[in-house]
């Protein structure tokens, strides 16, 4: 019974981490804080937002993802428009999976100007100030604050504020609103036509490394159809600096589209507004600039300039614990004594993720069958001695954490030579697909009783099965690691994404962490073997379960061969493959019912390992999602599924076109649960009839570099991953699983 009380205590601190786990409410992350600001002769509305350690939202552009804070004002309940002074000075963050994103972490404060319209709108009046963002960690969650008073006498009466504002801390805020100045007349900006879409280039003085880390030179404001990508910062011999900042050219995704002009004048100015992280006077303002050209025919000269220029590097990873204090030496003294905290938390967080989405692996479908026979051998050895029972337990767990080691290496070695791997990477090899269906398919013919493994060793060995040996066991680990790797489960995800944008050491610990996960059942029955009294006796009824768990492997070779015809895209080698399995069957067959003779064997094995050459190295057809297998199935069920593409996507969100995204594969078992739970269903056919629902289906069966880069900069390292497109053209992560309700609500 003790334990027993102890497997429960266990399980209860799992679920304890799982339920800590769970997303936070969004609108408990930041408070607010509105009042009334004196500046001279004028007067200001301050709303003040101070967001959650760690937690951030977003200025008015917000790079690569996320949403600007909106702040409105309502008088009884009747919206009015005033104008804000101007955005606060923001950060930059460079986020995991390389996502440049730019907002505010702990205090901001916007001002907005009670000149005589205002007031008189607001005085002696009911007043609602509601502030909606969007705040971020490792996870986005949208929140909102509502603050409601009365403005009389030149103050703001609430008791609906957070947290208190004094005068002092309401003049340091003041001066975090860049003011607006003439650009200086060493700044030299050029927009000139840069491979398919503009840049900005321009030359400045000044060493950008002695300026403010936390922001680039120049930080555009947002601008249709202008959307500027990332600035890369050079200098000379001399020690000039130079600057590029590419930009995509968006007018082709408007209504009516904007063609970027072949002469390069555009028929309307355009005037761009920046933030300006001057490098000389340390300061922060911004600036305009009116455009109603950009430079043709350059191109070649510019990059003929900075290919003869030397990069700056400057560490863009900043911290988002050190904003309570501005000067930046502090700011770098807090990081130091900060940064091995923070690191040291988010592993951990990690971590534990990484073990429960492991330890959720056993009872996913593809992993079942492997398991399956583990559990028939612990009834078989449950007549065995504690010590006996403990081994075969810890053989096993050791072949699982020691595939997912090797998994990781192979996973270093990739991106370290440049490749896009995700997790099941290895199931997009046709060699390595050939190989498992051999391998399964001689276990099954195992299990159905034509031959049994022999361990070397001569008489004293040679009567035991290497099934009920250490190294059988260690085998069964083996397995079933590969086979759990088409599998993707709740908390697994978070996990990977994370993994495989950080350090090698941190996908080594990630990795270990899915393992021992995944091995979790078996080093409790290690440890605790009377929990083996929980399964049934040992009796006849083992063999016809032996024969079930035959036919459960020869079923998961049948899927293998799918994939297998999905990747090579070639019947010829299905048919060698298939005929290569049928030899190996008579191999067997041969020996165990006619005669031992080797030449006969012989004779059946040499075509087979000669048809399994052949047809394990066909190369890997040339992905192509328009001419994808699962897209030809899924358009032959009625549903107008188009296969996803980034500009296909990017039309639909600039259109707002409600918009469902499957990204899937023929070996992915948990994508083909989802689709016949929800995606085959009346009920998701309906659902895209009821809102006229644009269906895209990315296919990852075959490796496909595009697919698995978009994967990774938005959150997934595997699929199935599913995202929506929302009437506001907003791209919504789903995650793994998926319901209809939570389809719909995602729209």
């Amino acid at each position: 019974m003790k334990s027993i009380s102890r497997l429960f205590f266990f399980i209860l601190i799992l679920i304890n981490i799982s339920l800590k786990a769970q997303t936070p409410n969004g609108s408990d992350l930041a408070k607010i804080s509105v009042n009334v600001f004196d500046s001279g002769s004028d007067k200001y509305l301050s709303v003040s937002l101070k967001n959650e350690k760690k937690w951030h939202t977003y200025w008015a552009n917000p790079g690569d993802a996320g949403l600007p804070t909106e702040i409105s004002f309502a008088v009884d309940g009747k919206k009015i428009n005033t104008d804000l002074l101007e955005w606060p000075t923001p950060k930059k963050y460079i986020e995991a999976g390389d996502l440049l994103t730019i907002g505010y972490s702990g205090l901001h404060s916007f001002f907005y100007k009670i000149n005589q319209n205002f007031q008189k709108q607001i005085e002696n009046k009911e007043l609602t100030i509601h502030s909606k963002y969007l705040i971020c960690k490792n996870i986005c969650i949208p929140g909102e604050k509502k603050v409601t008073g009365t403005y009389a006498n030149n103050s703001f009466n609430t008791k609906m504020n957070d947290f208190s504002m004094s005068t002092n801390e309401l003049t340091s805020e003041f001066t975090k609103v860049p003011v607006t100045q003439k650009a200086p007349d060493d700044l030299d900006i050029s927009l000139i036509k840069y491979d398919r879409g503009l840049a900005l280039v321009y030359q400045f003085n000044g060493n950008p490394k002695e300026a403010i880390s936390n922001l680039y030179t120049l930080t555009p404001y947002p601008q249709v159809p202008f959307a500027f990508k990332r600035e890369t910062l050079y200098k000379d011999k001399k020690g000039n600096s130079y600057a590029l900042y590419t930009i995509d050219w968006d007018g082709e995704f408007m209504e009516p589209e904007i063609h970027l002009p072949n002469d390069g004048i555009f028929k309307t100015p355009y005037q761009l507004k920046f933030l300006f992280n001057d490098p000389i006077n340390k300061k922060v303002y911004t600036i305009e600039k009116t455009f109603d050209n950009f430079k043709v025919g350059v191109e070649k000269n510019f990059k003929d300039l900075f290919s003869g220029l030397t990069p700056i590097k400057i560490n863009e990873k900043i911290d988002t614990d050190n904003d309570s204090n501005d000067n930046p030496d502090n700011q770098e003294q807090s990081k130091n004594n900060l940064s091995d905290t923070n690191s040291s938390n988010k592993l951990v967080y990690f971590f534990f993720m990484a073990l429960i989405g492991g330890l959720i692996l056993n009872i996913m479908p593809c992993v079942l069958p492997v398991i399956s026979i583990k559990l028939f051998g612990l009834v078989t050895h449950s007549g065995e001695s504690k010590k006996s029972i403990f081994k075969h337990n810890m053989a096993y767990s050791l072949g699982v954490i020691f595939t997912f080691f090797v998994l990781a290496s192979v996973v270093i070695l990739l991106k370290g030579a440049g490749e896009q791997v995700g997790w099941g990477f290895q199931l997009q090899s046709p060699l390595f697909v050939a190989i498992m269906i051999f391998v399964i398919f001689v276990m099954a013919l195992n299990m159905f009783g034509l031959f049994e493994f022999r361990t070397p060793g001569g008489s004293k060995l040679g009567s035991m099965e290497l099934k009920d040996t250490f190294l059988g066991d260690f085998f069964g680990g083996v397995l079933a690691t590969i086979l759990s790797t088409p599998c993707s489960a709740p908390f697994l995800g978070t996990a990977l994404t994370f993994a495989f944008s950080e350090s090698n050491t941190v996908i080594f610990l990630i990795f270990f962490s899915i393992g021992l996960g995944l091995a979790l059942p078996f080093i409790l029955t290690a440890f605790f073997p009377v929990l083996i009294n929980f399964l049934p006796k040992p009796g006849m009824w083992m063999e016809h379960v032996k024969k079930f768990l035959a036919l459960t492997l020869i079923l998961t070779t049948l899927w293998l061969l799918d994939v297998f015809l999905s990747l090579t895209g070639s019947q010829l080698a299905l048919f060698k493959m298939n005929t290569a399995l049928t030899l190996i069957f008579f191999v067997f067959y041969v020996r165990a019912k006619v005669t031992k003779s080797f030449i006969l064997s012989s004779l059946l094995v040499i075509p087979m390992l000669l048809l399994f050459y052949q047809s394990s190295t066909t190369k890997v057809a040339v992905s192509s999602n328009s001419g994808s297998s699962i897209l030809n199935e899924k358009a032959s069920e009625g549903l107008p599924w188009k296969a996803w593409s980034e500009e296909e996507m990017n039309k639909h969100m600039n259109d707002k076109s409600l918009t469902f995204i499957d990204f899937t594969a023929k070996w992915c078992i948990t994508c083909k649960v989802n689709e016949k739970l929800v995606l085959d269903t009346d009920s998701f056919k309906s659902l895209v009839k009821e809102k006229n629902m644009k269906l895209l289906l990315g296919d990852w069966t075959r490796r496909d570099p595009i697919i698995g880069e978009w994967l990774k900069k938005n959150g997934s390292v595997g699929v199935p991953a599913y995202f929506v497109i929302n009437s506001k053209g907003e791209l919504i992560r789903l995650g793994e699983t998926i319901t209809i309700d939570k389809i719909r609500n995602s729209l």
